[in-house]
């Protein structure tokens, strides 16, 4: 039996695979890389370049699927939830918001394309939901090990959040297009 069900169901767990050894990696190098890039304008421009690419990433997607008028207007509509919701954050709680949105899509899609039956969004929501969340208080406890961190209740409940709006907005963009598609 294979593992995977398809060569795009591959490519989704290795994407999510990657940023997942990416989030545990600033466990060790996420200090020293800040104390390096102490520097407020080189943090700014960083954050400049990581969002131009979500921006990028985004725009190259919507061309990709040919979103519909309604599709586009919840997905402005997301990214300004997002983006009210980003800038109210501190850079730490900025990070987690990035990472386990992304982590919690590209685990949510490689469970959606692995389902074989069409009606089945809520399972593989729920999976990606559990599986994101419980990586999430992972990387926390990990943290109490860790001498130079700190382990924060409050991450745990943020992570679950973001894991929680991320996986939603995805469930809510596959069902409007869906019901346009109708």
């Amino acid at each position: 039996m294979a593992l995977f069900k398809s060569p795009r169901e591959k490519r989704l767990w290795i994407y999510a695979l990657i940023v997942l050894v990416t989030i545990f990696s600033t466990l060790v190098m996420g200090r020293p890389l800040q104390k390096i890039l102490a520097n407020q304008n080189i943090q700014a421009f960083i954050f400049l370049i990581g969002m131009s690419l979500v921006g990028v990433t985004i725009f190259s997607h919507g061309l990709k699927i040919q979103p519909s008028k309604t599709e586009l207007t919840i997905w402005l509509g997301l990214m300004a939830v997002y983006l009210v919701f980003f800038l109210r954050l501190g850079l730490p709680e900025r990070s987690h918001l990035i990472e386990y949105s992304v982590l919690a899509i590209f685990i949510h899609k490689a469970l959606v394309e692995r389902t074989t039956q069409k009606n089945q969004t809520l399972k593989p929501a729920l999976y990606a939901f559990i599986t994101t969340f419980t990586i999430g208080v992972l990387d926390e406890c990990i943290q109490i090990l860790i001498p130079s961190r700190i382990f924060d209740m409050h991450d745990i409940i943020f992570n679950g959040l973001v894991v929680f709006m991320a996986v939603g907005a995805s469930v809510i963009l596959t069902w409007v297009r869906k019901q346009v598609g109708k």
